[in-house]
């Protein structure tokens, strides 16, 4: 997207491009935001129910960022990038955000979060570690593995939510803006915010991990993943702000779910890309990092202050670890 209007961050200094990051970072934030309520707005007049919007445009809004990022590198042939977003971007929401909510106000949790939803997204790190960190390729099969038991989950989610009307609180939904053409305007200038914004985010990103000598694994795993996670930071710092803390834990896993199944899916079934050897160590970090939150959410089924410091001193660990011990790119 930079490059068709024009711009090469790669010739930017760089402390150019760290401000280039910074602000990209910023309009992702707020554009998956508009493209959120503007989605939702079109989606109450065109009569779609709470249960569906809540499960597909609220969910989807929040990781439209990691699509945005994932989708456009895969298309580049960054496999780095592709991947290491998301596997970077999932694992701070489990550690950095959810850890640091927690630590605000302990979080209830329930059996069906941790069982079901816990369950599903530890059975897709676990195969993406043994599929992807078999042979260092995301490739067709494994995305369409993957966005089929996306598929069906969403399936039975909306099946599931016919007994439970509860499922998606209402006010959890974004409000339809006055008018129709307000609703249009918020969806495409959030859209295209978070499709341009992202760009020059993984250009500026890839272009600093070289002025610094850092591998673009490196970069996508941790810088941008935090980047690419400002939506759900926002969004359940906010709720926590608001007293409904407890709803973090369901959302962030949901949010989880959607960035490895859908982001990394789409991103495999469009163009099958390699990523690099430090792949391996990232995806059994993000399976024992599920391993270790849905241990916790079982334990007296909640989130303690306690656990969030836990998780949040894992999720930094695991940062200064990956910057420190791998070599140049």
């Amino acid at each position: 997207m930079a490059a068709l209007l024009g711009i090469d961050v790669s010739t930017f200094p760089t402390a150019a491009n760290i401000l280039v990051f910074v602000v990209a970072v910023l309009l992702v934030a707020k554009g998956a935001g508009l493209f959120v309520e503007g989605a939702s707005g079109i989606g109450r007049r065109l009569g779609i129910s709470e249960l569906v919007l809540g499960l597909t445009v609220v969910a989807i809004g929040t990781s439209a960022p990691e699509f945005a990022v994932s989708v456009g590198a895969a298309i580049k042939g960054q496999g780095d990038i592709a991947v290491s977003n998301v596997v970077g971007s999932n694992i701070f929401n489990l550690g950095i955000i959810l850890g640091t909510v927690a630590m605000m106000r302990s979080l209830p949790t329930a059996p069906t979060v941790t069982y079901r939803d816990g369950g599903l997204l530890l059975v897709g790190a676990i195969f993406a570690s043994l599929t992807i960190g078999l042979d260092l390729r995301l490739d067709r099969f494994e995305g369409a593995v993957l966005v089929s038991a996306l598929v069906l989950y969403l399936l039975y989610l909306v099946h599931a939510g016919r007994r439970d009307r509860h499922l998606i609180p209402f006010e959890e939904v974004p409000a339809a803006a006055p008018t129709l053409s307000g609703d249009l305007w918020r969806f495409a200038v959030g859209l295209g915010a978070v499709l341009v914004a992202s760009s020059f985010m993984v250009d500026a990103a890839t272009s600093v991990a070289r002025d610094f000598g850092v591998s673009e694994w490196v970069i996508g795993v941790t810088i941008v993943a935090a980047g690419t996670s400002a939506p759900e930071m926002a969004t359940s710092l906010a709720a926590a702000a608001r007293g409904k803390a407890e709803l973090g834990v369901g959302a962030l896993i949901g949010s989880d779910i959607f960035n490895l199944f859908g982001v990394v899916g789409v991103a495999g079934l469009i163009n099958p890309v390699a990523v690099a050897p430090e792949a391996r160590l990232s995806l059994v970090s993000f399976a024992l990092m599920v391993m270790l939150v849905m241990l916790l959410m079982r334990l007296d089924w909640r989130v303690s202050r306690r656990d969030g410091v836990i998780l949040v001193l894992v999720a930094i660990g695991r940062w200064v670890f990956d910057i420190t011990a791998a070599g140049p790119g």
